[in-house]
């Protein structure tokens, strides 16, 4: 049976329907999910869409995805492998009527996870276009409410056009920055009293380059925190400017600097308390050093 194209207003209860299935596909990747995002038009506030979950994952390994695809469908999605997109897995659930549709890719396809991003990025700060494209997408589900095909080629070009602008105006350095700490972030026990990589980092330098580090726990107090360990590896390669830094805890959420790394951060240099960190990823929500060391006791930045 075809699909039954319907474009309904927007609905707040799709974010909690996202929140919801984000926790099942976690649970089913485990530490091969680096990052989950909801993407499509359910993750645009005020946009009417076809009630359908979008989500996108960034992946360790596509081909750890491709051993759980049993869970998959234990959980009611069909696994379709590709289907017609070279690097993607595609997992859809809810039959003809979809409800539910999973995008995996692997975190080094950088430019297809931007390009989803982008596009939903545009369409929450462009009100003109996200109407725009709300009408456009109702006028399609009248004229082909049984046509997936006429109706998909018939927004093409509108969904071209806009994607470029978008790419143009987008800037996924956050996104970078969590998916590079999650890429170095596992457990690694490297004796009976040492171990590292639960709590990872990625910080972008003043030259535009990123760097990685996790933490190292050791049984005598001899560790050292990720962001720490970044910040060496900055130091290491010449580097002493911090723009954005991003640590990230056991669980997928990012977490602030301990005190220690505040600090270190702060004797960087005069600039040091206009630096950006990252205090939620989903939001993209910052705070400057500044605002975590008031009234710091060095030079005034």
């Amino acid at each position: 049976m075809p699909q039954h194209i319907t474009v309904l207003d927007y609905d707040t209860e799709w974010i909690t329907k996202y929140r919801k299935e984000r926790e099942l596909i976690s649970q089913i990747l485990q530490e091969n999910c680096l990052a989950l995002w909801h993407i499509g038009s359910t993750s645009v506030p005020g946009l009417a869409a076809k009630p359908i979950i979008d989500i996108m994952g960034a992946v360790r390994s596509l081909e750890q995805a491709d051993a759980v695809a049993e869970r998959f469908a234990d959980c009611g999605y069909e696994c379709l492998g590709e289907f017609g997109m070279a690097g993607r897995r595609y997992y859809r659930k809810g039959g003809d009527e979809r409800s539910h549709q999973i995008h995996l890719f692997q975190a080094e396809d950088w430019t297809t996870i931007e390009r989803h991003l982008a596009f939903r990025d545009f369409l929450r700060t462009h009100a003109g276009e996200r109407e725009a494209y709300a009408q456009l997408k109702k006028e399609l589900a009248r004229k082909f409410p049984w046509d997936i095909e006429g109706y998909c080629d018939g927004k093409e070009a509108f969904v071209r056009e806009l994607e470029e602008r978008a790419l143009e105006l987008f800037d996924g350095t956050w996104d970078k920055l969590y998916l590079a700490a999650r890429r170095v972030q596992y457990q690694r026990t490297l004796s009976p009293l040492v171990e590292a990589g639960s709590v990872a980092a990625a910080l972008l330098s003043g030259n535009g380059n990123i760097h990685v580090g996790v933490c190292i726990d050791t049984a005598c107090s001899l560790g050292m925190c990720a962001e720490r360990n970044a910040i060496a590896s900055m130091i290491t390669h010449g580097e002493s400017t911090i723009r954005k830094i991003v640590a990230v805890q056991p669980d997928g959420r990012v977490v602030l600097p301990c005190g220690a790394c505040r600090e270190l951060m702060g004797q960087l240099g005069e600039r040091a308390g206009e630096t950006e960190i990252l205090c939620d990823c989903e939001t993209r929500r910052v705070v400057r050093l500044q605002e975590l060391l008031p009234e710091w006791w060095g030079p005034q930045w």
